[in-house]
């Protein structure tokens, strides 16, 4: 695992990621423009075995956390938001 860059909702994400991952990230935002920014919550981009995955600091309100990823090569990301507590109880059922 690679630590990256951490940047505000709103900021240019970093030029070194895929195509796929910028576009999830700017849809995403559009989704979620009330309140975002104003939020204080920032995007960290982690390289996990050469692949890009771009994490969302937890909502506030939900405690929800917005998780962004694609395999080289793919040309759609995926956009996961959840609880990560329920989520980790689900696939170890």
């Amino acid at each position: 695992m690679q630590l990256g860059t951490r940047w505000t909702p709103g900021d240019v994400p970093p030029a070194r990621l895929p195509d796929a991952i910028v576009a999830a990230i700017l849809e995403f935002e559009a989704t979620q423009r009330d309140g975002l920014v104003e939020s204080g919550r920032r995007w960290t981009l982690t390289w996990l075995e050469g692949r890009p995955v771009v994490e969302l600091d937890p909502d506030p309100t939900t405690g929800h956390i917005t998780t962004i990823s694609a395999a080289p090569g793919d040309s759609a990301a995926t956009i996961r938001s959840g609880d990560p507590d329920e989520e980790w109880v689900e696939e170890g059922l």
